[in-house]
């Protein structure tokens, strides 16, 4: 069986067995669930909703990741009123990265205690605290505390909602509701590109609070996630939650009184139980769960993900556009080239919505590092000829940009993320996740602090581009032979995929079908014994 906070995934996964009687299978299991679930519109409308206003705060993560850009041409400028050198400008960029894995840490560790939501509500602190801190800076050191303040204020908000979303969403979208939370980091890329161009940034700073209350008390309305209150003895407020969740959905029988979430109810109280047996059989010791197969394998499969996801310039790009814009050679305003960065990141989120749901997240991942490595190659070679004087298509290089952003919102900059909560088991999911952005925003800190240095060292933007060029090639080889895929696939199969396999290319198929016929009515009949 799945962990308990990935049942609402099996609930749609799998087809009913031939043989059982609809009363039965109405009663017991994810197939039969799966069976008599109505899947409308109207039926995923509380978790859509749900989903809206966990990552609505995404607004300002994503105000926090593109502040740099605007925020060092205004300090470079000659109006500025705090004097900068350029070692000041790249821990102003980096060191939101840098301190992000506190904040993630700190969520694994509060989330598993107070719940998702609390944790949620309690990010607002640092975040209120680091905007306003930079909005009333007179020297380097505040603005960077105001920095850590929000870098930590991130990492405390998305993770919670991650899990959220992970543990409440229907398997078939998923996905498709997972990348909400970068469609709104992509609309908050175009708020601050634009404000950016007209206002001034302290004023920006300011107004960075109003997307920080708003979802507070929008939080309010939502319930905690059923699986974690099951976990932690709760199971009358899980019934409510579910119940919330799940108020559209019809009986899965008529003839018998028990809802849609009370069956549900059932099943998670069931997975909890038989997971406390094994948490007690192994001592429920964390350490030794990420020294099993379905511990640090992911982990560090996912680790690679990253390395090459950050040295591929994604979020270089993004904490520099409007400096890096300027570097090529353009005469196009780097203001208008940043906000047509944001415009086409909101865009393609969206469609990621429908992408995620069809296409398989390997091959989004392969064509989009490739797509990545042309438009860099390309960018780069036109670079070097407009300082060179050899072109006057000084447009080339831009457009080529943008469309590299394009390639890389197809898979290489969302993809990652959202996995990084399907590819654990339940019991150490909150705690792995964790880590993972750890890892990842180190990885960041080291690819954005030393962009300056690797410029100089690579003979400017061209050969950065270059280098962008290369990485993204490396990195369809790294998915093409090891990422596995999670299309699709409940969180059992993943987990069951990684107790036996490593290297994706030589992986063996394995299946779970295997005296299911036979165990299915012996597990109907102990769940309805049990109801």
């Amino acid at each position: 069986m799945d962990p308990i906070s990935a049942s609402n995934y099996n609930l749609r996964a799998c087809e009913d067995d031939k043989g059982e009687t609809d009363a039965v299978k109405a009663a017991v299991s994810t197939k039969s669930l799966s069976r008599f679930e109505e899947k409308s519109l109207k039926n995923l409308l509380p978790q859509i909703t749900a989903t809206l206003i966990v990552t609505s705060n995404h607004i300002v993560v994503g105000i926090g990741l593109a502040y740099s850009a605007i925020l060092i041409p205004q300090l470079e400028g000659p109006g500025s009123d705090i004097p900068v050198t350029k070692d000041n400008l790249s821990w102003i960029a980096s060191v939101v990265a840098l301190v992000a894995p506190i904040g993630s840490m700190m969520s694994g560790f509060v989330m598993d205690r107070i719940g998702r939501i609390n944790t949620l509500k309690i990010s607002i602190v640092p975040g209120i605290l680091g905007w306003v801190l930079m909005a009333v800076a007179q020297n380097i050191p505040m603005l960077i505390a105001g920095r850590i303040l929000t870098g930590i204020a991130t990492t405390l908000s998305t993770s919670p909602a991650i899990v959220y979303i992970t543990e409440i969403a229907r398997k078939d979208m998923r996905g498709s509701l997972l990348v909400i939370g970068p469609a709104f980091v992509s609309l908050g890329l175009v708020i601050t590109y634009l404000k950016g161009w007209l206002m001034d940034w302290r004023t920006i700073a300011w107004l960075c609070n109003v997307y920080l209350i708003i979802p507070f008390f929008l939080l309010f309305l939502l319930p905690e996630s059923p699986s974690w209150l099951v976990s932690k003895g709760r199971p009358e407020e899980a019934g409510k939650a579910l119940h919330w969740l799940h108020k559209h959905q019809p009986k899965p029988d008529p003839q018998d009184n028990k809802t849609f979430a009370e069956m549900y109810l059932n099943l998670l109280v069931k997975e909890d139980t038989q997971k406390k047996i094994e948490a007690q059989t192994s001592g429920g010791n964390m350490v030794k769960e990420f020294l099993k197969p379905t511990g640090y394998k992911p982990l560090l499969i996912i680790s690679g993900v990253f390395f090459f996801q950050q040295f591929s310039g994604i979020y270089i790009f993004l904490f520099y556009s409007v400096t890096f814009f300027e570097a090529v050679g353009s005469d196009i305003n780097p203001y208008v080239a940043s906000i047509w960065i944001g415009v086409i990141r909101l865009i393609l989120s969206i469609m990621n919505t429908w992408l995620l749901k069809y296409f398989s997240r390997r091959k989004l991942i392969m064509i989009s590092a490739f797509g990545m490595f042309v438009c860099t190659l390309i960018s780069g070679l036109f670079t070097h000829w407009i300082k060179n004087g050899t072109t006057e298509a000084k447009w080339v290089p831009v457009i080529f940009l943008l469309l590299y952003v394009v390639s890389s919102m197809i898979g290489l900059l969302t993809i990652p993320w959202t996995m990084t909560a399907e590819l654990f088991p339940l019991k150490i999911r909150s705690m792995a996740h964790s880590i993972s952005t750890s890892i990842v925003n180190l990885i960041m800190f080291v690819a954005v602090q030393n962009y300056i240095n690797l410029e100089r060292l690579l003979g400017g933007s061209a050969g950065i581009q270059w280098f962008f060029s290369v990485v993204s090639l490396v990195t369809v080889v790294y998915i093409f032979v090891v990422l596995p895929e999670t299309h699709k696939k409940k969180l059992s199969e993943i987990e069951d995929y990684f107790n036996s396999n490593t290297i994706y290319l030589w992986s063996t198929k394995r299946t779970r079908d295997v005296s299911k016929n036979s165990s299915s009515r012996n597990e109907a009949d102990k769940l309805i014994n049990g109801v």
